[in-house]
């Protein structure tokens, strides 16, 4: 499950790429010509994806835009990037799609995101959450030099300062810095958690979404494994927060789902052995024999 939403924040000079690049390669998935197609085929994954705010056209009978929250969230560092009611539909579009996946049949759920400037909006909703310093969490992000980086560090720290005392209210939260993909992608968490199916999360986008949904849903995490690992700061502190630990280390920082998808099949290979495989006992193998070697 791709969710895709804009973020008014890359006016400040946030992001590499201009803003249409989200709506661009919302289109590539759709057709699917993206990384996540070809990495999720190989996989034996389907890919659906789900537009939440992002800056574009949608006709009426567009399927991926049901859910669709607004055209583009706000930019947090000088307002809120959701009103209340916003965030509360988009988490609540996020449940519906898990139930949706889960009724339909999948036992495995996968969350990745497409959006220009998700990363500063992710960053500061860990930053809010474990208290890391702006200068501590912020990353490089699509590629950006020393000067953007300095500008999205300084839109996180205003972001921050805005958001106050309403880091203790996930969902106020996700209104004041996060955005509607950010809030889907918290409430698809946590009911895949309720629905009590495993959910393989990506990279630093989700994580601080899912960080958002064990707020929500304590507890959630224990349904969650973390695909892999970013080279992004903020996403090592969600990770340690969440306690989970990943499955590959590549230094992937595409999105998409494309570190979740890369380590499936070595959670499927997984699940084989320990379905599969004979025991020492089935195989008529000796057992160590417990004598002191040394």
């Amino acid at each position: 499950m791709v969710f895709a939403g804009d973020h008014g924040v890359t006016t400040e000079g946030v992001s590499a790429y201009p803003a249409e690049v989200t709506a661009q390669m919302m289109a590539n998935i759709e057709t699917g010509g993206a990384a996540i197609n070809v990495l999720a085929e190989a996989a034996g994954a389907t890919v659906r994806v789900v537009d939440m705010a992002v800056d574009r056209d949608t006709a009426a009978t567009d399927a991926t835009a049901a859910h669709k929250v607004r055209r583009s969230s706000g930019n947090i560092a000088t307002e809120d990037a959701l009103s209340s009611d916003e965030a509360v539909a988009a988490i609540e579009a996020g449940r519906r799609v898990a139930d949706d996946e889960v009724d339909g049949g999948a036992d495995l759920l996968i969350a990745g995101d497409m959006g220009i400037g998700n990363t500063t909006a992710a960053t500061a909703l860990i930053a809010a959450l474990t208290g890391a310093e702006p200068v501590a969490a912020v990353g490089r992000g699509t590629g950006i030099d020393d000067a953007a980086w300095a500008r999205k560090t300084a839109a996180v720290r205003d972001a921050l300062y805005r958001t106050g005392e309403r880091r203790t209210d996930p969902v106020a939260l996700l209104a004041a810095c996060g955005g509607a993909d950010l809030a889907a992608m918290a409430g698809f968490c946590a009911q895949a958690a309720v629905r009590r199916t495993p959910l393989l999360l990506d990279g630093l986008v989700v994580t601080a979404a899912a960080l958002v949904a064990e707020q929500m849903a304590p507890g959630a995490r224990s349904w969650w494994r973390a695909g892999h690992h970013s080279p992004e700061p903020a996403h090592a502190l969600a990770l340690t927060q969440l306690g989970l630990e990943p499955i590959i280390d590549l230094g992937l920082r595409l999105g998409e789902g494309t570190g979740a998808a890369v380590a499936l099949p070595i959670l499927r290979a997984a699940v084989s052995l320990l379905t599969s495989m004979a025991t020492f006992s089935e195989a008529g193998v000796s057992e160590r024999s417990g004598r002191n070697l040394s």
